[in-house]
This record gives structure tokens, C-alpha cells and sequence, in this order.
């Protein structure tokens, strides 16, 4: 008689399971908000607002990461960053894409990406609308509702669906709609919807042949980066580049994207 043993998970793993665990339940709170979400107030621009829900999602999320694992650092997008000393960490966007959630549009996610010594090795991302949970663990793949999914193989740049976004500053913005001019023209298409950490996840599951856009945040970008990379895309972070520029696409387009992208600095 053979006796059935439990698979033992990797600490990156259990990682993993936390963040997609508390990124669901803070997704629910959030869903129950939308279109009743009240502006608390604007940061870097007056179009760069913050709810009351993004304060108190990131409030519940805090919480609940430290019930879960004490000891814990956490950066979070809202909140001033707070040290522990277990080792563990956490990147949280409470809301990515806010100012859809403010005017009810249906592309609204919570992120949540989780490091060990400094490094990211777990994160999820939840879709809020539709409760799709996207997950990785570096090394051990990437997921959607726990289904392994693996990025695009476009034949070329010219039948890729590219996903950007767009900075809160006016001037940036009239830099990047420059840049639009070239990338257009050389691609299928490009969506711009709001949430960068729901672009790399799309990107992840080939919803989206790329994805770029410079000025975001690690918070924006860590779960989500992981979760593409994990699916097979290439990509770049900005600690890789001098322009502040998130990059990922699949293998058969990376390096025609980039050179679309990086020929423009709009910063």
C-alpha cells in the first residue's frame, strides 16, 4: 500500500499563495465601491487622483499581510513604506487604475508582489471586475485561476497588439504621443486601458504581443513583471535602462518593440 505525501511548497510559493489570497479579498472591497468611489485628493498632477478607496484598500492589505507573516517590510503605493525583519516583503497597489475605478471603467486591478532579501520572487494580480487572479512564482511559472499560461508567438511587429499607458505630467504626455507616431504605424494596434500591472498579466497570457510605458512605479510593475516573465515574455525593467522605460513582449517581438520604443526619451 503506498501512502499519499503532500507536495511540499517552495517559501516563494506560500509567497505566492498569500499574495494572490489578500489581493482577492481586497479586490472584493474594492468591486463592492465602484461607481460610488469619492476622490480623497491628487498627487503628483491634479489628474493623478487617489481615492478614498485606494487609502483603505491599502489599509486592509497592509493588515492583512502582517496577520499573515509578521515581520514583514511593505511598500505600498499609498502609504509611507514600513520595515520588518523577517526577510519578507511586499509591493502593493492597492488600486491599479484608479481613474478608471473613478469613472466606473472596467479595467481596474490589485497588486501585490512579494520579495525575499530584497528580491521578488511571488506576486498576483487580480482583475476586479472580472475576479481573474493572474500568479507566479519565479522559477515555477505563471498562472491564471491557477491554469499554467504562457505569452504570444506573433510572426512580427506588424501583427503585434501592443498595450501602453500614458504619464500625469502634460509634458510627458505630448513626448509620448510623439512616440505613438512611430510605434502605430509599425504594429497591429495599441490599447491603452489604465492598468499596467493587468497589461503585463495580458501580455502573460497573450492577450497582448507588448507591452511599454515609462514613468511607472514598482509598484505598478513588480507583480506583473514577474507574472510575464514567468510566461515566457521578455522584459525590461528601468533599473535596466536609462529611461525610465517598463518593457515586456513576447520573444518574437521584443527587440523590434524596443527599438521602436528606446528611440524616443520622454522624460
Amino acid at each position: 500500500m503506498t501512502v499519499a505525501t503532500a507536495k511540499v511548497l517552495s517559501p516563494a510559493r506560500q509567497l505566492e499563495l498569500v499574495a494572490a489570497d489578500v489581493a482577492r479579498a481586497a479586490a472584493r472591497y474594492v468591486r463592492e465601491h465602484l461607481g460610488r468611489a469619492a476622490a480623497a485628493g491628487t498627487k503628483s498632477t491634479p489628474t493623478d487622483v487617489v481615492t478614498h478607496t485606494d487609502l483603505e484598500s491599502e489599509r486592509r492589505i497592509r493588515s492583512e499581510l502582517l496577520l499573515r507573516c509578521p515581520g514583514s517590510s511593505i511598500e505600498g503605493e499609498e502609504f509611507d513604506a514600513q520595515y520588518g525583519d523577517s526577510g519578507i516583503g511586499w509591493i502593493v497597489d492597492p488600486i491599479d487604475g484608479t481613474v478608471n475605478f473613478l469613472y466606473g471603467l472596467p479595467v481596474v486591478s490589485v497588486s501585490i508582489a512579494a520579495t525575499l532579501n530584497g528580491d521578488v520572487v511571488a506576486g498576483a494580480v487580480v482583475d476586479v471586475l472580472q475576479g481573474e487572479i493572474f500568479s507566479a512564482t519565479v522559477g515555477e511559472g505563471a498562472r491564471s485561476d491557477g491554469v499554467d499560461i504562457f505569452c504570444s508567438a506573433p510572426a512580427g511587429i506588424d501583427q503585434a497588439l501592443v498595450g501602453t499607458g500614458f504619464a500625469y505630467d502634460a509634458d510627458l504626455r505630448a513626448r509620448e504621443a510623439d512616440l505613438l507616431t512611430r510605434v502605430l504605424p509599425a504594429c497591429r494596434d495599441i490599447r491603452c486601458m489604465g492598468s499596467a500591472a493587468l497589461n503585463l498579466c495580458w501580455v502573460a497570457c497573450g492577450r497582448l504581443d507588448g507591452f511599454f510605458e515609462r514613468h511607472i512605479k514598482t509598484y505598478d510593475y513588480a507583480a506583473g513583471a514577474l507574472i510575464a516573465a514567468e510566461a515566457g515574455a521578455v522584459v525590461e525593467l528601468p533599473d535596466a535602462n536609462d529611461t525610465d522605460l517598463t518593457l515586456a513582449a513576447a520573444p518574437q517581438v521584443f527587440d523590434d518593440l524596443g527599438l521602436l520604443v528606446r528611440g524616443s526619451n520622454p522624460r
